[in-house]
């Protein structure tokens, strides 16, 4: 065998490793994260497929990895111990931020602690003006005196961000080199090189992010070249971005801000390269693990990409208006919500007496109560097993067990006694309150957005995505829904499905009515010899190179953008015009309105992604997971759906039992995950292996129930 390719996806609980090539297919394994070291578990997972497959090491071609390495370093407040540089005058940027504040009238709401302490924050005297034009040379001594103070300090990582050094970085370049001169093994980053766009906030606060995580993501990707050494696997690390592209270990360690949520992109890109088969062109992705439920939208084909986003502010659902409560990123990355409600998210009761659902979660250690691995609280899976939704002796391929009884009398004593309900229906109302949390995420991308979820198709995956799918669109008034195979390790597999992009991006503030052409095809130019120096540089030829052109835009006067697409080739006065009007009907789309027919558009920022194509395309045309081996042909479990339903002898089926439409309730049990079609509903397979989940209407709906009674 060989042109093996292995995705693997490390989550709070689970890491999801991916095998797929021509002969082999895919074969998939789910391991248990491990924590403390997270490549030991992805080693020992791939020891145990290559014994079971007679896969060899020397078969692997390239390694694709999606890590949350990074955002657990923001989130834990473990990176280096980092310095900032910054022009006078500038030193607590990072502090007064954009003074925006995600709850307006919490008086006990704090703001994070800034990731660079104010001793640790050194100025110097410099000056360049918006133009580019310097003012006052970078001083020597000032420059020399702020360096070795940093250095006194102990400090790991250094991160510089002058005033309007995006357009000149002359001074930025002048402290880095003497940086290297003074301390060559010091992990040093400009802004300049980590993002050159105006907004001082933004930018200082990315570059700082940059060095923050640096030196912790450059000793993971080393750690995990040498575990993948020492198993014999020699394939080049690939790194998931958070754009959704993919980009050489090599380049991530030095652009680390890029993959700060690499984990939850994969998911989007899968979905997104699939429903392009199905020929479904409007979906909403929700992608729900142990810890965490992410939702996406994809529209006409394509998902979108934020400018920017925060990390650490908790939730991330609801208004984008309500920034303010974590670290800022202005690096392009695919616009997701999400919430902390997973499988491991525990249960809880409030000083109200109100039934509450994380985020705190039990991850990998101790986990769930039913793992049996020392956990005390009760959790979403917990709430699930009770309800029969779960197979207690059947989960990861039956490599882990179910404590059952335990999770029964947890949750009793937690939650069911001191509400005075019954077990059933505590665990019932857990799991519609973590379905009414998850809505939120899906709200934030649709509804909030002037989108109609009714219009679109839940595509639902992760460990529990297919568990909780059916009632999270019957209350949005969703009809259909595609689980996709391997659903529990889907975002491994949209490793596999991306390619290597590059996003290059420059500040070039204009007028549209007064740009010159020629200026902005120079500067696009620029950046595709830049794309095209790099894409070769990493093996690819001009044949697989392929270049996107976009532009941001406001109307004179705003503070925020809107991208746009652009064509490529030269642009003319009628391009410029174009542009203009591409921009005005988003602007429309997004906000309900656009300017009058004279009002002034700005040009803000250039941006060009550069795409490294791979010869062969990586999605099959079907895609077969690991068959359910331990169903009995006539296999049934009790579960219950609610108060008005009660519980139902439901039949527990595989995937490949869905070949004729089956009205539910149905269990379908898979190696990676649990799919529920409640009653109401009816499931069937597709030509591609999906499960096609059709919920009925309301009165259709009632109609079924009186049959049953």
């Amino acid at each position: 065998m060989e042109n093996i390719q292995i995705g693997v996806d490390i989550g709070g609980t689970f890491t999801d490793i991916v095998f797929m090539s021509p002969a082999l297919g895919l074969r998939t394994r789910k391991v248990l994260s491990s924590v403390d070291d997270y490549a030991r578990a992805i080693a020992e997972g791939l020891i145990e497929v290559f014994d079971e497959t007679g896969i060899s090491a020397s078969d692997i071609e390239q390694f694709r990895h999606g890590t949350t390495i990074g955002s657990n370093a923001i989130l834990e407040q473990k990176g280096a111990l980092t310095g900032l540089i910054t022009t006078r005058g500038f030193r607590d940027v990072l502090e007064i931020g954009a003074l925006r504040m995600p709850r307006l009238y919490d008086i006990a709401w704090e703001k994070p602690k800034p990731l660079v302490e104010r001793f640790l924050r050194v100025v110097v005297d410099e000056r360049i003006d918006a133009q580019g034009n310097v003012e006052r040379a970078l001083d020597p001594a000032s420059a020399e005196a702020a360096i070795d103070t940093l250095l006194a300090q102990g400090v790991e990582a250094i991160a510089v961000c002058l005033l309007n050094s995006y357009a000149n970085p002359i001074h930025e370049r002048e402290l880095k080199q003497l940086i290297q001169r003074k301390a060559p093994q010091m992990s040093c980053c400009i802004s300049f090189e980590v993002i050159p766009e105006i907004r001082e906030y933004e930018r200082t606060s990315t570059t700082v992010i940059n060095a923050y995580v640096m030196p912790v993501v450059a000793s993971y990707l080393q750690q995990m070249r040498r575990e993948l050494d020492r198993i014999e696997v020699a394939a080049p690390i690939l790194l998931m971005q958070s754009n959704g592209g993919l980009i050489p270990a090599t380049t991530a360690e030095k652009l680390p801000c890029n993959i700060i949520e690499s984990g939850p992109a994969s998911g989007v890109v899968g979905s997104q390269a699939l429903s392009r088969k199905m020929n479904l062109a409007n979906i909403i992705t929700f992608d729900m693990g142990g810890t965490t439920a992410k939702a996406s939208l994809i529209e006409d084909g394509r998902f979108t990409r934020s400018l920017e986003y925060q990390v650490g502010g908790g939730i991330m659902a609801g208004s984008r208006l309500m920034t303010g409560g974590g670290y800022s990123l202005k690096v392009p990355a695919i616009d997701l919500a999400e919430v902390g409600a997973g499988g491991g998210s525990i249960v809880w009761i409030d000083a109200g007496r109100s039934m509450q659902i994380g985020p705190e979660s039990a991850g990998s250690t101790p986990g769930p109560v039913c793992y049996d691995r020392g956990g005390e609280l009760p959790t979403i899976t917990d709430a699930n097993l009770v309800l029969g939704y779960i197979n207690p002796r059947y989960l990861v391929g039956g490599a882990l067990s179910l404590n059952a009884t335990r999770a029964r009398q947890i949750f009793a004593k937690h939650i069911a006694t001191p509400l005075g309900l019954e077990l059933a229906h505590a665990a019932y109302a857990a799991h519609r309150i973590a379905i009414a949390n998850m809505i939120r995420a899906i709200s934030s991308v649709s509804s909030e957005r002037g989108r109609d979820p009714r219009d679109y198709t839940l595509f639902p995956f992760g460990g529990n995505g297919p568990l909780f799918a059916s009632g999270i669109a019957r209350e949005l008034g969703m009809r259909k829904i595609v689980v996709p195979p391997c659903s529990g390790v889907f975002s491994a597999c949209g490793l596999l499905y991306s390619e290597v992009e590059h996003h290059y991006t420059r500040t070039f503030r204009r007028v549209m009515n007064d740009a010159d052409p020629d200026e902005i095809n120079r500067v696009w130019e620029s950046m595709a010899q830049e794309a095209n120096t790099q894409l070769e540089s990493e093996g690819f030829n001009r044949n697989q190179i392929r270049m996107q052109r976009s532009a941001q835009l406001r109307y004179q006067g705003q503070s925020f953008e809107l991208s746009v697409p652009v064509s490529n080739g030269k642009l003319g006065r009628e391009s410029l015009l174009s542009i203009a009007e591409s921009f005005g009907k988003e602007h429309e789309r997004t906000y309900g309105h656009r300017g009058r027919p004279n009002e002034m558009v700005e040009l803000v920022n250039l941006q060009l992604i550069g795409q490294g194509l791979s010869e062969h395309s990586a999605v099959p045309d079907k895609i077969l997971g690991e068959a359910v081996s331990h169903l009995a042909e006539s296999e049934t479990r009790e579960a219950y759906f609610g108060p008005e339903r009660g519980w139902f002898n439901t039949p527990v089926v595989a995937r490949t039992d869905l070949h004729t439409t089956r009205q539910g309730p149905l269990i379908v049990e898979e190696y990676d995950a649990t799919c529920v079609i409640p009653p109401d509903a009816s499931a069937s397979l597709d030509g591609f292996g999906n499960i096609l989940i059709e919920l009925l209407t309301e009165s259709a709906g009632k109609q079924a129930r009186l049959t049953r009674q």
